[in-house]
């Protein structure tokens, strides 16, 4: 159940209550593909920085250790011993990602895996029953996620599918949600709405997915080409179809500064790979801007990453060092980064709520960018 508790302009401050806790929003999902964040951060690590929501995928757990394995073993949460919110989504971006290796039909998509070749068939019925395994807290519908760019005719046919595969989607959901042997009865389903950079795809597909009242509403097919702009646009023409009383999702996305900018227009989750897989190569979020570790200047720098931070990097670890330990590939030195990065992006979200709350956002937005564009170092 979403409650919106205040809003400023278009930012919503809202609570996300599910059978794993209570999400507070806007919320950044920490992106952990195959059950683990990148980087050898443990479950003990997101708590102690913060994370609210694990994200997971579909098909890669699908392929590797298996969706049966996990659900035997009790479920994804018991398997990576989490007990707050998981998201999975659905596998529909792999439908984008591995173009090389798949047929799109009416029935699903044909993929060929990407670690032994062996032949997977994925529908929207096959996707939630693979997530209705893992039991997630919330499932993704499965949806083609278009390339950019694209025709005006591909996106309206892709749209059109998409559309019917999440009534199945749907159809589906309820009957595993009603089986004796399903490991989370209450996993709720988010919607996708698609439309390339068509602004009237866009709000004609929101009004009609609208209809099917499901829990949470995501907008997809963005951050995959188009400039920042363009998603903007698409985000002020779409968001105001959406449910207010329903968490808004942007898929894949971003930088800080995109999720100010999100926020700013209606959008309560975020998830993006940026803080794990920038804090691997050596850069790291301050409120200062990025800045590269792996820089000659940092190595004698015995400062933290960013004066002030809480993060477990920052208490204890210098620059330097951490630099060494990138250069010498030493494990321990992407892990530093991308707690970093997390705790940043954790903090933010959490400055974010706080600024809605005292309906002073547009200023804190400024003073945030401004600070980021800055480069003080």
């Amino acid at each position: 159940m979403y409650e919106l508790l205040c809003k400023d302009g278009k930012a919503k401050r809202g609570r996300f209550t599910t059978v794993h806790g209570v999400i507070e929003t806007p919320v950044f999902m920490n992106v952990g593909t195959v059950a683990a964040i990148k980087g050898a951060v443990s479950t003990e690590d997101l708590e102690r920085i913060g994370t609210q929501v694990e994200l997971s995928n579909t098909y890669h757990l699908h392929v590797r250790p298996g969706d049966k394995v996990i659900k035997e073993l009790g479920g994804l949460h018991k398997f990576m011993s989490w007990d707050r919110p998981i998201l999975t989504d659905s596998g529909g971006f792999q439908v984008f990602s591995l173009s090389g290796l798949r047929k799109i039909k009416e029935e699903g998509v044909y993929f060929q895996s990407h670690i032994d070749g062996h032949k997977i068939f994925m529908g929207p019925e096959e996707s939630m029953q693979i997530q209705s395994n893992l039991g997630s807290t919330i499932a993704m519908a499965f949806d083609e996620c278009a390339p950019y760019p694209a025709t005006r005719e591909y996106i309206e046919a892709s749209v059109a599918r998409t559309e019917r595969w999440l009534k199945r989607c749907k159809t589906e959901m309820q009957r595993l949600n009603a089986l004796p042997d399903t490991v989370n009865k209450h996993q709720m389903l988010f919607g996708i709405n698609q439309g390339g950079v068509y602004e009237d795809i866009r709000i004609e597909n929101a009004k009609r997915i609208t209809e099917l009242d499901l829990d949470g509403y995501a907008l997809g097919g963005l951050a995959v080409g188009e400039s920042h702009e363009q998603m903007y646009n698409i985000l002020d023409a779409t968001v105001p179809y959406l449910p207010e009383d329903k968490p808004v999702y942007l898929m894949g996305v971003g930088t800080p500064a995109n999720i100010l900018n999100a926020v700013e227009r209606g959008v309560d989750f975020f998830d993006c790979v940026y803080p794990t897989r920038n804090g691997r190569h050596g850069h790291a979020y301050t409120n200062f801007g990025k800045i590269n570790v792996l820089n000659a200047k940092y190595e004698k720098d015995d400062r933290p990453i960013e004066e002030g931070c809480t993060c477990p990097a920052c208490q204890r670890y210098s620059r330097a060092y951490i630099r060494h330990l990138l250069k010498a590939k030493e494990m321990l030195g992407y892990r530093l980064m991308v707690l970093h990065n997390l705790s940043f992006y954790n903090r933010l979200m959490e400055e974010i709520r706080e600024a809605i709350e005292n309906q002073n956002f547009a200023e804190y937005k400024k003073a945030k960018l401004a600070g980021f564009e800055a480069g003080l170092e």
